[in-house]
């Protein structure tokens, strides 16, 4: 979830989701040859034609196998000057978080550790999003990616940046919904 999110962040286009416009991106890059597109899948030309032939009742569907490839294919490839930029501006200036999610406590003694829904829309320091795209990139698992950010917004958001709560550890629990933006 997290991850996901996190790419959508770099793009300024959505990433075609469909085989047919998948195959249409890797054509276009190839400038129209399904020689290079059938090399660089490792596939024969025929299959590509098959792929990509007019009538619906001619074309053929990717394997699962081949999909997933197109797919690896084409999210490498797109955008790679905007994404490039959009990750340098959130590495540099941070991220705007904004989720509902569950926050647990660990506290001082008298106060309810109660995990309680929260909607936040919080700005992140830049040192955040370096830690996100790097276990992004990894395939840190989704678990991780909640620890980093349930430390950054117990840090700017629960002790207001140090200045209240310093003892407070916060878990970030369910996840609803989370969306990034560019501070």
């Amino acid at each position: 979830m997290v991850g996901s999110e996190l790419e959508k962040l770099l793009y300024t286009r959505p990433v075609p989701d469909t085989p047919k416009q998948q195959l249409a991106a890797l054509l276009r890059w190839a400038k129209g040859s399904k020689d290079t597109v059938a090399r660089e899948l490792g596939v024969s030309r025929r299959m590509v034609q098959r792929w990509t032939a007019r009538k619906g009742s001619a074309r053929a569907k990717p394997s699962v196998r081949h999909a997933a490839l197109i797919e690896t294919q084409v999210r490498e490839r797109w955008q790679p000057l905007v994404r490039a930029r959009r990750r340098a501006a959130a590495e540099q200036q941070g991220l705007v978080v904004h989720t509902r999610a569950r926050f647990g406590f660990e506290a001082g003694p008298g106060s309810s550790d109660d995990p309680r829904q929260r909607l936040l829309t919080v700005p992140v320091p830049g040192e955040v999003a370096r830690e996100l795209f790097s276990a992004w990139e990894a395939g840190a698992p989704d678990s991780q990616h909640k620890v980093i950010l349930g430390r950054a917004l117990g840090h700017v958001y629960f002790r207001a940046a140090g200045r209240r709560a310093d003892t407070l550890q916060v878990k970030l629990g369910e996840v609803d919904f989370i969306e990034f933006g560019l501070a």
